[in-house]
């Protein structure tokens, strides 16, 4: 690649006052560094070389208020080259441009443009005119930034207007992420509550057989019949009197073996607990006759 360093000499020697010319150097690649080094140099001409793009460092150079970049092959402009904001002549004839950077409506000093012999979108074309001589290129680059001041405006309502469906995207992303996780929240709610209703029924059945449980035993001892035998006195026994002391005697070891007074005394065999052969041995010796059938 060739340098105006390399190959036209130091920069500085080419710098006519505030006027430094490049032109017909034979240069492929922009000195962008050196150029930054020579502020005092507001006009360069850059004309008749073989440059196909300016570099993106190329903007930093804002102290330029006339630039000619004709008769070179450029294809595009640097998407920041609104950043020359101090630019008021610009030369961009016999050039490959299509379109111009949005950044170009920050143009504001721009008062001298012309873009003759490119292949400019048809749009862009007929904003931009002839450019055949002074005041075609002044009216040029009015009309010029006006087109691309409203195309700037058309993209940034266009960005508005993504950045808004954006956020109703994310509010409708972030409301159905909160109605799942209300939805999870009441799901686990509702288990807990099953759980808890299972655990206390399961307590209030535990609570209930162990009262069952105490109650049982209260209940066979109340179930078992209290039954006194009035004995005679001894200063009024008489033969009859030992009979039936020896009777209730009788009758009392036929209610521990057989379960009960009632069942021995009255004769009933199905109220004995004890074998039937032992409870009517027990009556036999209460009563003179034989045993009840």
């Amino acid at each position: 690649m060739t340098k105006a360093g390399s190959k036209g000499g130091n920069l500085r020697d080419k710098l006519d006052g505030n006027e430094l010319d490049l032109s017909l150097s034979d240069l492929n690649e922009v000195p962008v560094k050196e150029l930054a080094a020579l502020p005092k140099a507001t006009i360069l001409d850059l004309s008749c070389n073989k440059l196909t793009t300016l570099p993106s460092d190329f903007c930093g150079l804002t102290h330029l208020v006339k630039l000619d970049l004709s008769k070179n092959k450029l294809q595009q402009l640097p998407a920041d080259f609104g950043r020359l904001v101090n630019l008021q002549h610009l030369d961009l004839l016999n050039n490959r441009l299509v379109t111009l950077p949005v950044s170009f409506a920050q143009l504001k000093s721009l008062k001298w443009l012309d873009l003759k012999d490119n292949p400019l979108d048809p749009v862009l074309a007929k904003v931009a005119g002839d450019c055949l001589d002074e005041k075609q290129c002044k009216q040029c680059a009015n009309k010029v930034l006006q087109h691309m001041k409203a195309m700037q405006a058309d993209q940034e309502r266009e960005r508005q207007r993504r950045l808004e469906v954006e956020r109703e995207a994310e509010k409708k992303r972030e409301a159905k992420q909160r109605a799942k996780e209300a939805q999870e929240r009441e799901l686990r709610k509702r288990e807990k509550a099953e759980e808890k209703e299972r655990r206390r029924k399961e307590y209030d059945a535990l609570k209930a057989a162990k009262r069952e449980q105490e109650k049982k035993p209260k209940k066979e001892t109340n179930q078992a019949p209290k039954i006194q035998v009035r004995l005679p006195s001894p200063q009024a026994t008489t033969p009859e009197a030992h009979s039936v002391l020896g009777c209730a005697e009788a009758a009392a070891a036929a209610a521990a073996v057989c379960g009960g007074w009632a069942g021995c005394l009255s004769g009933d065999r199905a109220a004995a607990a004890a074998p039937l052969h032992q409870c009517e041995r027990h009556l036999r010796q209460c009563s003179p006759g034989p045993a009840p059938p």
